[in-house]
């Protein structure tokens, strides 16, 4: 019996599920460690202190990439498997609420997109805070600049007032919008709130669920581009 769950189509979308709510309570957490950048670097970096370079920030950070592999790893599993069943008639219409269509057809391209945007992310924040704090750099290249890796709130506050790479982040916020638009639907009703009652509901749940977290991200990318190059809406 524990093996079918394991095995099962039903079994990996309950995983997959599981996977996902991990992953929407970390962007949660992770957007609101974004506003407190907004409004002081020393509350950034005081979080940046907890979360760095020890056993538990370590621990949670390759906890939290298993959960990205597994979640990632099952979508294209249920993909390939639902393509197989589907066969010729894949790609027949079928009866869906408006503006989620493109969305809910193409979750592995967006989660690609995702991924994509996860690469720049660990290259620009992750590699040069945690993981040069774990190697024992005193200092990292951020720009033309040298910054210590403890001093995050100035490494984060140089790429988001880079316009060019302002755009790509918002780009990537906005894939990331359009996953969680279904994806929080799709967790929800794989977990059994598949109801007729709840159908609507949650397809409104998870358009809320994913507007404010992703528009948390994007309004604080934007007002950090605002402070650093007019001076506007400090705190």
């Amino acid at each position: 019996m524990s093996g079918s769950i394991f095995t099962s189509s039903i079994g990996k979308k309950m995983f997959m599920s599981i996977s996902g709510c991990v992953l929407v309570l970390f962007l949660t957490f992770h957007m609101c460690m974004n506003l407190a950048l907004v409004i002081s670097n020393d509350a950034y970096n005081a979080i940046c202190g907890f979360l760095g370079a020890n056993w538990y920030a370590v621990a949670a950070t390759v906890l939290l990439a298993l959960v990205v592999v597994l979640h990632f790893a099952l979508a294209i599993v249920l993909t390939i498997q639902n393509r197989k069943a589907r066969g010729t008639i894949r790609y027949a219409v079928t009866k869906r609420e408006n503006g989620v269509e493109w969305s809910s057809k193409n979750m592995l391209v967006l989660g690609f997109v995702v991924i994509i945007g996860l690469a720049l992310h660990l290259a620009h924040f992750w590699y040069k805070m945690m993981w040069a704090e774990l190697q024992g750099a005193h200092e990292v290249v951020v720009g033309a600049a040298m910054v210590a890796p403890t001093d995050g709130a100035a490494i984060v506050r140089y790429y988001f007032a880079q316009w060019p790479y302002l755009l790509l982040y918002l780009i990537w916020f906005g894939g990331i919008w359009l996953h969680l638009t279904h994806g929080v639907w799709s967790m929800m009703h794989s977990l059994g709130l598949n109801s007729k009652v709840w159908f609507k509901r949650m397809k409104c749940i998870s358009w809320i669920v994913a507007t404010v977290i992703i528009g948390g991200f994007a309004l604080c990318a934007i007002a950090i581009f605002l402070q650093e190059n007019f001076g506007i809406l400090n705190f």
